[in-house]
C-alpha cells in the first residue's frame, strides 16, 4: 500500500473500528477511526481521505451509502463497504453508485489489507491522470469491443466502474454476442492488468476433467494423469479466471467451485496439500441463470457468488446502428490478415448487412467479412461477396412487417434504383455507385425491367 495514503475507517462498534485501523495503520500514511457516520462526513468534508472502509449499517440516521455519496463528490476517495450477507444486494447496487468494492463479514483481514492497497493504488492512478489533462474514460482501453449504440454505452460505463475493483462480475447474453472480448476488456483495466487471464469453456469437460483444469491434479489421480499439473485457478493467481458457459457445469461441480471462490483455497485432484489462490471470477453464459436456479440445475448459493455485477450483451440485431462499426473494424482485421486490397463496402451490401438478423451475432458478422475479404477481387465489398447463407433478409429497418422476409433480389432491385436515382440515371456513376461493372448493371436493369 502506498505509504501516503489516509485511510478512513467508520464502524458504529469501536472495537472493530479500532481494530481493524490498527491492521491497516502499518502500511498507509494514517488509518482513522471513526464511530459515527456524521463524524465521518465531517471528515470526508475537512480532509483528504484515499480510501474510506465502512460499515454498511452504523446504527444511525447515516450509513454507509451517505458516506459513499459524500465521498464520491470528491472524485478521488474509494469506498469499501463492509455488510451482512443479509445486505448484499444493497452492496451491489452501492458498486454502481461508485462504491470501489464490498466485503462479506466476517471479513478477512489480509484480503481487506490488500483490497485497500488496490484501491489506494487506483486514486494514485486517477490523480495522475488528472494532473496530465487526460480523462479517465480515455484511459479505458475496449480492445476489440465497438459499439456506439445506447445499449453498449450502458455497458462500457458499467466496466469503467468495476473493472479497478475485484468484484465477481457475471456476463449474460447469445452465443457470439463478444462476451470473453468484454471479460478481457474488464481484466485488461483492472488492477490485475499484468498478471494471467484464462479462460474455460465449462461446458467443453467432462465433470473429471473440468474439476483437474480448474483446480489441477497430482501424479496417479486418475488414469491417465501421469504428472502432476497446475490448474487454471494456481494458473492465474493475481489475476482473472473467465468461466464462460457456466450454466453448463455439473451441480457437483458447481459446489466444489462455490467451496473455492468462498474459501479462496484450491486442493488438486487426489491431493492432500491445500494451494491459496487469489483469482478474480468473471463469469458468462447463454443460460437465463434466474430459471436454473428455479429449476433447481444451478445453484442459488453459487449464483449470488458469481453475479457481483451483472451485465447482459444485447443481440446484434438489437443494435444495427453498430454493425457498419463493426464491419468496418472486422474488414480492416481480415485486410491485415491477408493482405488483401479490399477498401470498404458499398452502399447495396452494407445495407443488406445491416438489416440481416445475425443469428449468429458478432462472431458471424466478423466470418462473414474475413470470408467476403478473401473471395473478393475488386476494391470495394458489394452484393455479389455475400455468402449464400445471407441471401435472405429477415429484417428491414423501419419496414412494415409485410415488407419482411424480402429476398436478396428485391434487395437489389431496390439499391439499383436507388443508385440510379441518386445518379440522375447515369448508369456509369450508378455502377460505379454500387460497386459493379456497368455491365453487369445493364444486365440487371434488363433483368429486372427497370
Amino acid at each position: 500500500m502506498s505509504k501516503d495514503a489516509v485511510v478512513l475507517v467508520v464502524d458504529d462498534e469501536r472495537e472493530h473500528a479500532d481494530g481493524i485501523a490498527e491492521a491497516l495503520q502499518k502500511s498507509c500514511a494514517k488509518a482513522i477511526a471513526i464511530y459515527t457516520g456524521q463524524d465521518a462526513l465531517e471528515i470526508i468534508r475537512s480532509q483528504n481521505i484515499d480510501v474510506v472502509v465502512t460499515d454498511l449499517k452504523l446504527g444511525g440516521q447515516i450509513d454507509g451509502l451517505d458516506i459513499l455519496r459524500e465521498a464520491k463528490k470528491s472524485g478521488q476517495t474509494e469506498v469499501i463497504l463492509i455488510t451482512a450477507y443479509a445486505t448484499i444486494d444493497t452492496c451491489k447496487d452501492a458498486i454502481k453508485q461508485g462504491a470501489y468494492d464490498y466485503l462479506v463479514k466476517p471479513i478477512n483481514i489480509d484480503q481487506l489489507r490488500s483490497l485497500v492497497e488496490q484501491a489506494a493504488r487506483q486514486v494514485t492512478r486517477v490523480s495522475s491522470s488528472a494532473r496530465r489533462g487526460s480523462a479517465a474514460d480515455a484511459e479505458f482501453r475496449f480492445d476489440g469491443v465497438r459499439g456506439k449504440s445506447p445499449q453498449m454505452a450502458g455497458i462500457f460505463e458499467v466496466l469503467r466502474r468495476v473493472a479497478p475493483t475485484n468484484i465477481s462480475v457475471l456476463i449474460q447474453g447469445q452465443s457470439g454476442t463478444g462476451k470473453e472480448l468484454l471479460a478481457k476488456a474488464i481484466h485488461d483495466n483492472s488492477n490485475r492488468w499484468n498478471k494471467s487471464f484464462r479462460p474455460i469453456n465449462c461446458a467443453g469437460f467432462t465433470e473429471t476433467l473440468l474439476e483437474s483444469e480448474l483446480f489441477g491434479h497430482t501424479r496417479g489421480a486418475f488414469t491417465g494423469a501421469a504428472a502432476d499439473r497446475k490448474g487454471l485457478f494456481e494458473i492465474a493467481d493475481k489475476g482473472t479466471l473467465f468461466l464462460d458457459e457456466i450454466g453448463d457445469m455439473p451441480l457437483n461441480m458447481q459446489a466444489k467451485l462455490l467451496r473455492v471462490i468462498e474459501d479462496g483455497v484450491v486442493i488438486p485432484v487426489g491431493g492432500a496439500r491445500p494451494i491459496i489462490v487469489d483469482v478474480r471470477i468473471i463469469s458468462a453464459t447463454n443460460h437465463d441463470l434466474t430459471k436454473l436456479v428455479e429449476e433447481k440445475k444451478f445453484r442459488e448459493d453459487l449464483f449470488f457468488r458469481i453475479k457481483g455485477v451483472s451485465i447482459t450483451v444485447p443481440a446484434l440485431r438489437e443494435r444495427p446502428e453498430d454493425i457498419p462499426l463493426l464491419a468496418d473494424f472486422f474488414l480492416k482485421e481480415a485486410v491485415a490478415e491477408t493482405g488483401s486490397k479490399v477498401a470498404g463496402f458499398t452502399d447495396a451490401v452494407m445495407n443488406i448487412l445491416v438489416a440481416y438478423e445475425w443469428p449468429g451475432n458478432i462472431r458471424q458478422l466478423r466470418n462473414t467479412i474475413r470470408t467476403m475479404v478473401v473471395m473478393a477481387d475488386h476494391d470495394k465489398l458489394d452484393i455479389r461477396d455475400l455468402p449464400p447463407e445471407i441471401h435472405r433478409v429477415h429484417r428491414l429497418p423501419g419496414a412494415a412487417t409485410a415488407k419482411s422476409n424480402l429476398s436478396l433480389d428485391a434487395m437489389e432491385k431496390q439499391a439499383i434504383i436507388d443508385a440510379l436515382a441518386k445518379t440522375a440515371n447515369n448508369r456509369q456513376a450508378a455502377a460505379k455507385l454500387l460497386g459493379i461493372g456497368e455491365r453487369t448493371l445493364y444486365r440487371k436493369i434488363r433483368e429486372y425491367n427497370l
